[in-house]
């Protein structure tokens, strides 16, 4: 099943919303897509995630890049509503370093600091096969985009905890701006 925590799987960062959809429908796995029409400022506006060994259907959509990833589900819920963050790795720590502290420390500090928050995903990258380089995707569910807008942080302090700590492990500078998607499984 594709949502089982601790799963390897392929994924692809793509401009093309149609043919995201289309391969997510092909290879019975999850579309993450952000609709929004002034989506320019961003990298990517689609995430397809499969398990698959089909590298020439995954490339022919891959138009900005191609990953094998490692699922963690933190957090499991049926959310409305994704904040989709890319991250690459704070440049003074290896990728392994920058990986162990999203999944050991960040991520208990978001279940604490993000109360409305109804699911979480880590996407670790394994490797990248093609197109660009980055470290992970983090999938932040939210029940509704009021919630993602307006109740991103549940305590007071925690727009500041987070910040700190989000400068241990990743780029800010060099992280693409997140993507604001829905969730469709195909499985």
């Amino acid at each position: 099943m594709e949502h089982e925590n601790n799963v390897q799987q392929m994924a692809v960062a793509s401009t093309d919303i149609d043919a995201s959809l289309a391969l997510a429908q092909r290879l019975h796995g999850t579309f993450y897509g952000d609709d929004r029409e002034n989506w320019q400022h961003l990298p990517f506006r689609t995430l397809v995630t499969a398990s698959t060994d089909d590298l020439e259907e995954l490339a022919a959509v891959a138009d900005v890049g191609l990953y094998v990833v490692f699922r963690r589900l933190i957090k499991q819920g049926t959310p409305k509503v994704i904040a989709l963050f890319p991250l690459v790795h704070f440049p003074e720590i290896t990728h392994r370093q920058a990986d162990a502290h999203w999944r050991d420390v960040h991520a208990p500090l978001a279940l604490e600091h993000h109360g409305f928050m109804s699911h979480y995903t880590q996407l670790s990258v394994v490797h990248t096969i093609s197109g660009l380089a980055l470290d992970g995707f983090a999938l932040c569910g939210f029940q509704t985009i009021e919630d993602l807008r307006e109740r991103f942080y549940s305590r007071p302090d925690g727009p500041e905890v987070i910040a700190a700590d989000v400068k241990n492990f990743a780029d800010l500078k060099n992280s693409p701006g997140r993507l604001i998607a829905t969730e469709q499984r195909f499985y």
